[in-house]
């Protein structure tokens, strides 16, 4: 459920952010943050978006496996690692929303801004929010079972 949760509210900010701005327009939240709207060909940090159009379908199949492999280790899983099943829907959830994007448009809709002075971080969305939230969940799961004595 969470998976479905994060790719609804990604698509509708989404949708909103792509109607209600014009492309590369600014809006200033806090002197740290702006919403804008940017298209992103590529991946995180906008890697490989300068390519001709094949990373559209290689990003795509790309999240559609990680999509696959996510849904195998939770069906592996259920119920017995909830930190790692919730980091694990965080990211399916993010990769989906992503790939949605990816088939409909051929591009990802961004449009969340932060920077400080001239130093910008690349815009994003919510999709990306919960593939960063599970990533960090993930380590922090694995952090911990290592730190877990094992049982003799």
């Amino acid at each position: 459920m969470l998976a479905l949760a994060i790719i609804v509210v990604d698509q509708a900010t989404k949708l909103y952010f792509d109607q209600a701005l014009t492309y590369a327009q600014r809006i200033n939240v806090l002197p740290i943050f702006d919403l804008t709207l940017v298209y992103n060909q590529g991946a995180a940090f906008s890697f490989l978006a300068n390519q001709p159009g094949w990373q559209r379908w290689f990003f795509t199949a790309l999240g559609l496996v990680a999509a696959v492999v996510i849904g195998v280790i939770l069906r592996r899983t259920a119920g017995r690692q909830p930190r790692l099943s919730l980091a694990l829907t965080m990211i399916l959830g993010g990769a989906l929303g992503n790939v949605i994007d990816r088939v409909a448009y051929g591009h990802v809709v961004d449009f969340l801004l932060f920077y400080w002075k001239d130093w910008y971080y690349p815009a994003f969305n919510l999709a990306d929010v919960g593939i960063t939230c599970g990533a960090i969940l993930l380590v922090l799961d694995e952090l911990l079972r290592m730190r877990k004595p094992k049982a003799a």
